[in-house]
């Protein structure tokens, strides 16, 4: 029976912009709302056509729309013109525009006509190269390739009196991205380049090449219309001669699966999961009959690396494990023994967490001793070789790396990627300087190179996990911007605490919980409610959009006392009421928590008292009716007298004017602190500018 390997590539499959654009139709609809997209939501029809049998109709025109309908913008955004006619018109729409093409927008429209010009590096028909035309402010030229690159070169070296600003489409091709910017550097001078292909088109097209490379049959998956998809199968096509473009299944030459041992899988995307996995269940159906192995990328990684310096290489069985060595049959008469500290760059992990006895490991020969009869192997240094083979491919594409922090070293930390120990700095190694860098050991963390060097035998590699972070707060920073909206709640974690509020971190983003809205009655810190690392469910209650200022609210409008006092305390119920303060005019009694209620000297007895102190003390519980309500000044009035038999409630002498008007002078009093715990708005702003600024560092 053959062997035949499948090796999809772990990329394949929806990016985050296109999964949050279906997710957002989806929710809709689930909704039971009438979703219109403007164009096909994304660029794959077998995707448009199901959300279509769900009640998604995409239209081409905004004139299309019928009543009660909500119109989605799709992933690829649209022209500046068509949002503002929707802004002018008051139409329901929601945007799902990718935030990385929300990002270009942004960058072209703060251009300066006068001094800028910008160059578009994409497709110029393409829907979001079409978008980020419309956004552009000043004078710019789109190229596709590094020829038409020189082609308006000329034109744009003419304008020497103009700052060169390069972007890129999100799916441009990675390859022609890095000749064009080689190119730019050498003819112009300080070009300002923003790098705007979204990190996982480069992810996906390194995938790509790598792997038509080592197949005899490649399918990339994925609609003919979609940009991403046919930049793919190009890659593809100079690798594998034998590569072909599918939409489906369906579309798969039984022939050719027939006679290919080595298929390589790969997807644009915008290819739903569905599709991809029906055409891997198709290929193992033709292939019936053989062994088939469905290899990922990591593993074909693997395969590809073990040929490279084969003479000081061998593979090895694992006989045994003991703490200080591994003895591995190495189809020789010595024995091969492995030291413990030539297993592994990780200093926290044992032998046995790195190996186990029957493995196959791939080894470095050191030494070699006749005379004892054994040969001593390194499994470190291969797989360090592995790593600094990849290493500057990985510092030039600038993708983003996974991996662990190992330990914790003076001046930073040290993560062990693909057995190579990479240096953190310290100033690199967290979002903030104030963060402990002992916490970070033992933690997976998202990292890039910024150096890979080598002087002789000594190497050396750095990265920054701080760069990623900035990014990745960035891109959340703007999904959040893009989706936010009075009203809506979110989960969010407690980041610092004033005296006035507490501010939040939503994702990327901070509000500001004031302190009147921690809790419905009078707290004197933040703290008596929430702590810093909190998780807390908040709402926005108010977005600031020129200074980008979120006004959080927190309080459940179902808690307000003063709704339970409406619900279940109508005016003639009598409650039971703690003493917690006394006048000459009156007691004060709490009702329920946030609310007290005042029982007026005139109404503690049916007798003349000189104070209420005479009758009264703190601390007492008396049973007391609710004689009057005032909603609007939040006033309670109280009488125990009324409560007393009927004979017995005989009026005391009324209270001199001069007593009522002292007793609703105090009512108003005691309102008073909750309104004075407000902040001034100018020190209520202040920390949310500084906590943004620490972010920012």
């Amino acid at each position: 029976m053959s062997t035949v390997s499948i090796r999809k590539a772990d990329s394949a499959g929806f990016c985050f912009g296109v999964s949050r654009a279906v997710n957002i139709v989806n929710e809709l609809l689930d909704e039971g709302k009438r979703v219109c997209t403007l164009g096909p939501i994304i660029h794959n029809m077998e995707m448009v056509r199901e959300l279509s049998e769900k009640g998604c109709r995409p239209i081409d025109s905004v004139d299309e729309l019928e009543d009660g309908e909500i119109l989605v913008i799709r992933s690829h955004g649209v022209p500046k013109s068509v949002t503002d006619e929707l802004d002018q018109r008051g139409i329901d729409y929601k945007d799902a525009t990718c935030p990385f093409v929300k990002k270009i927008h942004k960058i072209v429209q703060a251009t300066d006509p006068e001094h800028d010009v910008m160059l578009i590096a994409g497709n110029r028909n393409h829907p979001e190269v079409i978008g980020i035309i419309s956004y552009c402010a000043c004078e710019w030229f789109s190229f596709n390739n590094e020829d038409e690159l020189d082609e308006i070169l000329p034109i744009v070296l003419e304008k020497k009196n103009k700052i060169i600003n390069i972007v890129a489409q999100t799916t441009f091709d990675t390859k022609e991205w890095k000749k064009s910017i080689k190119k730019l550097k050498k003819l112009c001078t300080n070009p300002k380049i923003f790098d705007t292909i979204c990190n996982a088109t480069s992810v996906r097209q390194n995938e790509a090449d790598l792997i038509a490379a080592q197949s005899d049959f490649m399918a990339v998956i994925g609609d003919r219309h979609s940009s991403n998809t046919g930049k793919l199968f190009d890659i593809c096509k100079k690798r594998c001669a034998n590569s072909v473009l599918i939409e489906t299944a369906d579309e798969l030459d039984r022939e050719q699966v027939q006679a290919a041992a080595r298929i390589g899988v790969t997807a644009g995307a915008s290819t739903p999961a569905r599709i991809i996995k029906e055409v891997l269940d198709t290929m193992s159906e033709i292939k019936s009959g053989e062994n088939v192995v469905e290899e990922s990328f990591e593993a074909m990684l693997e395969e590809s690396l073990k040929n490279l310096n084969t003479n000081e290489r061998v593979m090895g069985t694992v006989l045994s494990i003991a703490p200080n060595e591994v003895q591995v049959d190495v189809g020789r008469k010595q024995t091969g023994i492995i030291p413990a500290s030539e297993l592994t760059n990780d200093p926290n992990v044992s032998p046995e967490d790195i190996v186990k006895v029957g493995d196959e490991i791939e080894l470095l020969i050191m030494k070699t001793n006749d005379q004892e009869g054994t040969i001593m192997l390194s499994k470190r240094r291969v797989d360090e070789r592995k790593g600094w083979d990849q290493l500057q491919e990985k510092v030039d594409s600038q993708e983003i790396l996974s991996s662990k922090v190992t330990e914790a070293v003076k001046g930073g930390v040290i993560v062990l990627y693909n057995g190579v120990r990479v240096f953190i700095p310290a100033s690199q190694a967290t979002a903030t300087r104030d963060e402990s860098l002992e916490d970070l050991v033992g933690q997976d963390v998202d990292f890039r190179l910024i150096e890979v060097s080598q002087r002789g035998r000594y190497k050396r590699a750095i990265g920054s996990i701080r760069s990623v972070l900035k990014e990745q707060r960035a891109a959340q920073r703007e999904a959040f911007w893009a989706e936010c909206e009075v009203g809506k709640r979110y989960k969010g974690v407690v980041k610092s605490l004033t005296s006035y509020g507490a501010f939040v971190d939503l994702g990327g983003v901070f509000g500001m919980i004031h302190i009147s809205e921690l809790s419905w009655t009078h707290i004197k810190h933040p703290s008596e409610v929430v702590n810093v690392g909190d998780t807390v469910e908040v709402y926005i209650k108010d977005i600031n959009e020129e200074t980008k200022k979120i006004s959080l609210g927190f309080k459940n409008a179902e808690d307000n006392p003063w709704e339970i006092l409406k619900n279940q305390y109508p005016e003639g119920t009598v409650v039971k009421a703690k003493i917690v303060g006394l006048t000459t005019f009156g007691a004060f009694a709490n009702i329920i928590p946030g609310i007290d209620g005042l029982i007026h000297i005139s109404q503690i007895a049916n007798k003349r008292i000189d104070k209420p102190a005479d009758v009264l003390s703190v601390g007492d519980e008396v049973e007391a009716k609710i004689t009057a309500i005032d909603f609007d000044k939040k006033r309670v009035s109280l009488s125990m007298r009324a409560l007393l038999p009927e004979d017995e409630q005989a009026p005391a002498k009324a209270a001199p004017a001069d007593d009522v008007a002292e007793a609703e002078e105090a009512v108003e009093e005691a309102a008073a602190p909750a309104e004075e715990v407000a902040a001034p708005a100018e020190e209520a702003a202040a920390p949310a500018e500084e906590a943004e600024t620490t972010e920012a560092e």
